[in-house]
């Protein structure tokens, strides 16, 4: 679905406004793919989808917009424009960011906020972000073993290659190099960038009026459980989930159990139960 130059996968289903409505933003140098299952789930079960390709990234026109709170702003706006009236925003990384600021502008359209690997601040090594800049390719070696957990991270081994054709790391590391393929070298540098720079996280948190739902891996080495413990505090009503063994990449690594997350917190927020 086209949305002025945004891009946003509806889940496989027409997006329906008159349905409680499920936003999904991606991370750093990537697109709405990640959040495959999850999206077309909540799309054959009762609720508008969008997963969106950010400004700059996938099939969205760009530029590659350079701070958190400029990507919010242009989510919002398109949102804002929608007559659904109940939104869910489930953010991953610096889409949980995103998410934060996103929940700010809407204010009282937003039900539910879901945050995916977050942290507060989501500060960058000086040394990740240099080698953005100077070294891609080196830099997204990096990003794929930290963002994996260590029985995942093995480019070759089971479980990160649990059959023919199929390879959980390979695949991340092959949908970032498209991003930049297609989008530009800049997409990853300025994406890092701006989680680096971002300041507004304690505040947007504290403006929330809607449940929150932290869902972390405890094998997360890119936003570890403790770097959202800022986050948590400063929200009024929030739920923690920590899933075991998992590390960043939650989606490819634990599918079914972020689905299943996301599923009783929108029952939740929407007042409704999907079987």
């Amino acid at each position: 679905m086209q949305l002025d130059d945004l891009y946003a996968y509806t889940g496989g289903k027409a997006f329906d406004p008159a349905l409680p409505g499920v936003v999904f933003l991606h991370g750093a140098q990537h697109d709405h793919s990640p959040w495959i299952l999850q999206s077309r789930w909540f799309a054959h079960h009762g609720h508008a989808v969008l997963a969106f390709d950010l400004p700059g990234h996938g099939r969205s026109v760009g530029p590659v917009l350079p701070t958190v709170e400029d990507n919010a702003a242009r989510i919002a706006t398109t949102l804002a424009a929608l007559p659904t009236p109940r939104w869910l925003l489930v953010g991953h990384s610096m889409g949980s960011l995103i998410a934060l600021e996103v929940a700010r502008a809407l204010g009282e359209r937003v039900t539910g906020v879901a945050l995916l690997g977050s942290a507060l601040p989501m500060k960058v090594s000086d040394a990740l972000l240099a080698a953005t800049r100077d070294d891609p390719a080196a830099a997204l070696q990096m990003i794929n073993v930290w963002s994996h957990s260590a029985s995942i991270a093995p480019f070759a081994a089971w479980p990160s290659n649990p059959g023919p054709g199929f390879n959980i790391v390979w695949q991340n590391l092959r949908l970032m190099e498209r991003i930049a393929r297609v989008n530009g070298a800049q997409v990853l540098p300025t994406d890092f960038a701006a989680c680096n720079v971002y300041t507004g996280g304690p505040a947007a948190a504290r403006a929330l009026r809607c449940p929150v739902l932290v869902l972390s891996g405890s094998a997360d080495q890119m936003t570890p459980p403790k770097a959202a413990r800022g986050l948590i505090e400063a929200c009024a009503d929030c739920t923690v989930v920590t899933l075991p063994g998992v590390g960043h990449t939650l989606m490819a690594e634990a599918p079914e159990a972020v689905r299943k997350c996301l599923q009783d917190f929108a029952a939740r927020v929407f007042g409704t139960s999907v079987a």
